[in-house]
């Protein structure tokens, strides 16, 4: 983080509480901390680091089934929103399946709120859906999977396409494919053989569409089965 010197910071899979984060994580350097925990311990989460303190915390996206997960924080600045977002996997079973299409459905409520705000803003996290078949190595057989199945993608097309959301990362690289992945999976030797998928987005107002400057995948370090996405908006904080 002090490498990189970022503004802001968005976290997620935290998997702790704040009983169980000491200094260091709470206030790194020249960063403050704001998380959102799961009420399970060990378990999802999400956080916001600023350099800049925020006018206002938002935890939670009310929803009380995803906001016992940790699964949306949304820090409020002078000029901009910037939200922490973790969306469900549905890859453990047919039960978690069902509940990633209800968080799918009640995010509309999330993107009506947002959309009503005169700040641009700016959705960033682990999404857990590949939208094309350039997102992900293997496409063909990951077509009846979730994180690609047709209803996901669709509904990740209509955020675009209907709602006017605009994927930062595509604005730039729109052809991109080996190297726009930001998740590996921890089997076998899909990071040695860079079989990803790119799940991590930051979703912008159409207003940021011509502030993007550049954005990236950081892969220097290995943190975890994620790869941070870097992005970079010449507009004011």
């Amino acid at each position: 983080m002090n490498e990189s010197q970022a503004d802001v910071v968005c976290v997620q899979e935290i998997k702790a509480h704040l009983a169980d984060l000491g200094p260091e994580h709470l206030q790194p350097g020249e960063y403050t901390g704001y998380f959102q925990a799961a009420e399970k311990k060990g378990y999802s989460g999400v956080g916001i680091y600023s350099k800049t303190k925020l006018l206002n915390v938002t935890y939670g996206l009310n929803n009380h089934e995803f906001d016992a997960e940790g699964r949306m924080i949304t820090a409020e600045f002078e000029n901009m929103i910037v939200s922490s977002i973790y969306f469900p996997s549905g890859s453990s079973s047919e039960d978690r399946q069902l509940a990633k299409f209800r968080f799918l459905e009640h995010f509309a409520t999330v993107f009506e709120e947002v959309e009503a705000k005169t700040k641009p803003v700016v959705l960033c996290g682990d999404w857990n859906i590949a939208h094309q078949e350039i997102d992900l190595k293997n496409w063909k057989g990951n077509l009846k999977n979730s994180g690609f199945l047709p209803e996901e993608r669709a509904w990740i097309g209509d955020v675009m396409n209907k709602r006017g959301w605009v994927d930062a990362y595509r604005v730039l690289y729109p052809e991109e494919t080996d190297g726009c992945y930001t998740w590996w999976s921890n089997r076998g030797q899909a990071y040695a053989k860079n079989v990803g998928w790119r799940i991590d987005y930051q979703m912008v107002s159409p207003t940021l569409r011509e502030h993007i400057r550049e954005v990236s995948v950081y892969k220097a370090k290995k943190f975890s089965d994620h790869a941070p996405l870097i992005a970079d908006y010449d507009y004011p904080l």
